[in-house]
């Protein structure tokens, strides 16, 4: 069962064209990745798909709901069931991390401080960090803290579809391996679907099921990395030259 499907999706910036046409279908379970070169609109079809950006036509059916064409009720009960980390982590620098983790439970339930202190408690574990660092704010832990914390953040309303934007970018290689790790375990152990923006080519393919290459504003290639070998591209072909023996 396809959980995303974009079709025909145009995004003009002024009289630039960033997508022209973009077609592709995502599955419930799958970690999809969306690449390409710089520039080549990756982040800005994920800022689209979770509704902080809108496209110029066609449709982004998520869920049921074609988010280019819905109520305000209907988008805010939708932004419940995802959760997104921005590559930066986005964490709130005067707040600790269990107060980042729990403001999502704090703005859109009613549930008692208890109960969150509870649920934040359970996230924080969830994602390998230790009971202490609830405590830190995020100036006082390390790059990949951050990540985890936010990711911990993410997943606090117990989201349906995760969305991640270079989940990778900035940690040293023994941490990114730790969080592709991280990644597969949730998907597995809370039946996640994720969309991931990455140009990591190890974490690429230690987690990806199948990935869109979006290149000359099109998609390039839609599939499995086991078939990408035979794809005549010219980003494919560099891109992926390490991997292709």
């Amino acid at each position: 069962m396809n959980i995303i499907e974009v079709r025909n999706v145009r995004t003009i910036f002024d009289e630039r064209i960033v997508h022209d046409g973009l077609n592709l279908s995502i599955k419930e379970g799958h970690i999809y990745g969306l690449l390409g070169p710089s520039g080549c609109g990756k982040t800005t079809l994920l800022r689209e798909m979770v509704m902080l950006q809108k496209v110029h036509s066609g449709s982004i059916n998520i869920l049921g709901h074609d988010v280019a064409n819905i109520s305000h009720a209907d988008a805010q009960s939708l932004r419940r069931q995802w959760g997104v980390l921005f590559q930066a982590g986005a964490l709130f620098s005067s707040l600790t991390v269990a107060e980042n983790i729990a403001l999502p439970l704090i703005e859109y339930t009613d549930i008692s401080a208890k109960m969150i202190d509870e649920i934040v408690r359970f996230k924080i574990n969830l994602v390998g960090l230790k009971s202490s660092d609830a405590a830190l704010y995020p100036s006082q832990i390390s790059g990949g803290m951050k990540k985890k914390s936010a990711l911990a953040r993410s997943l606090a309303m117990d989201p349906k579809l995760l969305f991640l934007d270079e989940p990778t970018s900035g940690l040293d290689p023994i941490s990114a391996r730790d969080f592709d790790g991280l990644i597969l375990k949730l998907r597995d152990l809370l039946g996640l679907t994720i969309v991931m923006v990455s140009h990591d080519l190890q974490s690429i393919y230690d987690t990806l099921d199948s990935v869109a290459i979006i290149d000359n504003k099109k998609i390039a290639y839609e599939g499995s990395l086991a078939d990408i070998k035979s794809v005549k591209n010219e980003f494919i072909q560099t891109f992926f030259k390490d991997k292709r023996t």
